[in-house]
């Protein structure tokens, strides 16, 4: 239903309709320096900044139902402790490129050339954009939110013409046997749903020119 309802829409409207608004999360020294040890234990790269060369947009939800629960996940330099389950791999809380409201308002975050923490394995090629649902795993997002997304991934591709893939988080293991892949350690992985095949499969029939997941 969500994709036949975007036929309806003209590409160009969707295009030129959008605002991103800055809506900035913290990220200081502390953050960055979290950044930079992260990437030593987990890619094996000593880095001087934390600049990336983006190549995969991942899409997310929030898994929470309001935008301002959302935001206040990503807020604090360092990971709450509620979060045993990635805790142990690093204190530096996660964070996104993009945020995108029930509504479709868009938020950017953080620097767009700067790694955030929102997957395993891939952050350092990878620009994030969460969605705020998706609450109790449900595929809730709306029609709105597809249309945002239409247009973050074909704003970013004109911004970074290094990008190749648009893939959902829940594909994200996919990438093990590729050069993309640099997680060094073996046990740290997460069961991921969001934010669910339904939406893949609509966003990748409203955008051109991307490579889906390699899965087999």
């Amino acid at each position: 239903m969500i994709k036949i309802l975007l036929f309806v829409l003209s590409l160009s409207f969707i295009l030129n309709a959008y605002e991103i608004h800055q809506t900035p999360i913290n990220f200081g020294e502390v953050r960055v320096n979290l950044t930079k040890e992260y990437i030593k234990n987990h890619y094996a790269i000593d880095v001087k900044d934390i600049k990336i060369v983006p190549k995969i947009v991942l899409v997310h939800y929030t898994a929470v139902e309001t935008f301002s629960k959302s935001l206040a996940r990503f807020t604090s330099e360092t990971l709450p402790n509620d979060r045993p389950e990635i805790s142990k791999a690093s204190t530096l809380n996660v964070s996104t490129h993009f945020m995108v409201e029930r509504d479709g308002t868009i938020h950017q975050l953080m620097p767009l050339d700067f790694m955030g923490r929102h997957v395993i394995g891939l952050n350092y090629s990878s620009i994030g954009i969460e969605n705020v649902g998706g609450a109790g795993y449900k595929q809730d997002l709306t029609v709105e939110q597809l249309a945002a997304n239409i247009f973050i991934v074909n704003y970013l591709k004109k911004k970074f013409p290094t990008i190749e893939y648009v893939v959902g988080h829940h594909e994200y293991r996919c990438f093990e046997n590729t050069e993309l892949w640099l997680e060094k350690d073996d046990g740290y992985r997460t069961s991921k749903y969001d934010p669910g095949k339904n939406f893949m499969r609509d966003l990748h029939a409203n955008i051109k020119g991307f490579k889906k997941a390699p899965c087999d």
